[in-house]
């Protein structure tokens, strides 16, 4: 059925994260190789339980230059510039953080991290990082975005294996070129997950130590009930149980 924004809404059984914009296949903006790495996985699993969107949990920064957040009932944590916005879910089950700009939001430069593959069901195969990167780079292509690929490289983030991925493209909807720098990381339960740079050649150096800064605050967390909580002192009208003494 046609989407009140002319977006596709793919079948039910691929569920809302699957859906996508005609021309960039974006749901929001975001990183455009991710979103159609997302779409490939939706379209030949049809995963069910993804992107299921957990709630956002932001704590108060542990410093006056940065902030922390969480998934809610256990997920990825990262931290990032205090200074910079949230501006809500990502395509699959994910943020989207970015500086202030001045720019048409869609123009803006901007960091998404995310769940991009959920551990795979009993008696299915995984999904390898290769077989994503494989797949969203020939989707591009098809799509109309003549990607290069600038670097790519193995990697450990969190202790769990990794891999960047630097592209280049020109995307025709905004004329413009765009640098996309993306890290997959290996959850372990074969799920996937991603840290993904979006900006203009012209300004992605000045994004990139913030941007390297996220990918080594990322962590998972299991039960996160809020970011970087911590559990709560005994009441002062209540004593801390002790252990009772062994019986002779």
């Amino acid at each position: 059925m046609p989407c009140d924004d002319g977006g596709v809404l793919l079948p039910r059984r691929f569920q809302t994260s699957c859906r996508v914009s005609h021309s960039t296949f974006c749901w929001r903006a975001g990183s455009v190789f991710r979103n159609l790495l997302i779409l490939a996985v939706c379209m030949s699993a049809g995963v069910s339980s993804f992107g299921q969107i957990r709630s956002p949990q932001t704590s108060p920064a542990p410093a006056a230059t940065q902030k922390r957040y969480c998934q809610q009932d256990g997920g990825f944590c990262f931290s990032y510039p205090a200074n910079w916005l949230m501006l809500g879910e990502s395509m699959g089950d994910g943020v989207v953080v970015a500086p202030q700009q001045t720019l048409d939001r869609p123009l803006w430069d901007e960091v998404t991290v995310a769940a991009v593959v959920p551990s795979p069901e009993e008696n299915q195969p995984a999904t390898s990082v290769d077989q994503l990167i494989e797949t969203a780079m020939t989707n591009m292509k098809a799509s109309g975005h003549d990607a290069v690929t600038l670097q790519r490289q193995q990697r450990a983030v969190a202790g769990h294996p990794a891999q960047m991925i630097r592209i280049r493209y020109h995307d025709e909807p905004s004329g413009r070129d765009w640098i996309e720098q993306l890290v997959f990381i290996e959850g372990p339960e074969q799920e996937i997950y991603s840290v993904a740079l979006k900006a203009q050649p012209a300004t992605i150096s000045r994004l990139e130590p913030a941007f390297d800064a996220i990918v080594r605050s990322w962590k998972l967390e299991s039960g996160v009930n809020s970011g970087d909580s911590q559990p709560s002192p005994p009441s002062p009208n209540k004593p801390v149980s002790s252990a009772p003494a062994p019986h002779n």
